[in-house]
């Protein structure tokens, strides 16, 4: 499995996901069909479907345009409001391309018809994905971070598995050096806070992007998910955040070195936090949705 990043728009990304057995692929937010179309040609694929991670128009725009240059394109999301829309996925489903296996993570803390998807091959040497479709440190705050407690519960997924690739996070938005900002306020003395800051702003001078990056290295410096666990960290006034702090699993505490993250003790819809309403369009509902699937 392949991941082609493709940077759109001011600081967007979207994605090109390829079987390379069968050069089929998946495109995860198609904001701007133009750019995309010359990496599947450049990449010899055939897209088979349009994964969105929600409505919003800097990952959503380009479905109409790509529906009418593919007759028969499928494309997946949660919300209604995702242009061309055929498929409405729900929480847990899983859809399968060819070897390419999804898991649809319904996350509805962005936007109220959120949903990530995670993907992997079985018996792939390739890490598995998770494709948030949010900005990034490299994920920003909480809500990846809730999805990621059912997916890594799977046999053959979980990066605490002996073997088993720890998964890459793949954003929706370059933000990593404005987040690694922010987290050095919290945490100056933090020295993997500094050594990534200085890794993204070398990346950000050579126009290269800052994904993928993974739930292991993020409990190292992203204090979004360091709140519980590091004694300094609750100390910032965050009380502003809509979201209370996320209890990890004492296998995800960052030590030296640091240990293949395992599972959260917690699904997304368990934690009282996430019932809370945010500013109107983006409010949270507290059950994934009940809508059967049209696929």
């Amino acid at each position: 499995m392949k991941v082609k990043v493709i940077s759109v728009l001011e600081d967007n990304y979207m994605y090109l996901v390829i079987e390379e057995s069968t050069r089929q692929a998946v495109a995860v937010d198609a904001a701007v069909p133009k750019r995309l179309l010359e990496i599947i040609r450049k990449e010899d694929v055939v897209l088979r479907a349009i994964l969105t991670t929600h409505h919003h128009w800097d990952h959503a725009r380009g479905n109409e345009e790509l529906a009418q240059l593919f007759p028969g394109l499928q494309v997946f999301g949660a919300d209604e409001r995702i242009g061309a829309l055929t498929h409405r996925v729900t929480h847990g489903q899983e859809l399968t391309f060819g070897a390419i296996r999804v898991r649809c993570l319904f996350t509805p803390c962005h936007t109220s018809g959120h949903m990530c998807y995670f993907m992997w091959e079985d018996d792939s040497p390739d890490a598995p994905a998770l494709f948030s479709g949010i900005p990034a440190m490299a994920f920003g705050d909480t809500l990846p971070v809730c999805c990621l407690s059912p997916t890594l519960s799977s046999p053959g997924v979980n990066p605490a598995t002996p073997g088993t690739p720890i998964p890459k996070v793949f954003c929706g938005h370059e933000c990593t050096v404005r987040n690694l900002k922010f987290a050095l306020k919290v945490e100056p003395e933090n020295e993997a806070v500094k050594e990534k800051l200085a890794w993204a702003r070398q990346r950000d001078d050579e126009d290269l992007p800052t994904v993928p990056s993974t739930l292991q290295e993020e409990f190292l410096y992203n204090p979004f998910l360091r709140l519980t666990i590091i004694p300094s960290v609750p100390k910032f006034p965050l009380q502003h955040h809509p979201f209370s702090p996320l209890q990890p699993h004492p296998s995800l505490l960052p030590q030296i070195p640091p240990p293949a993250p395992s599972l959260f003790p917690m699904t997304w819809w368990e934690i009282p936090a996430l019932s809370q309403g945010r500013e109107p369009g983006h409010g949270v509902t507290p059950d994934p949705p009940a809508v059967p699937s049209t696929g």
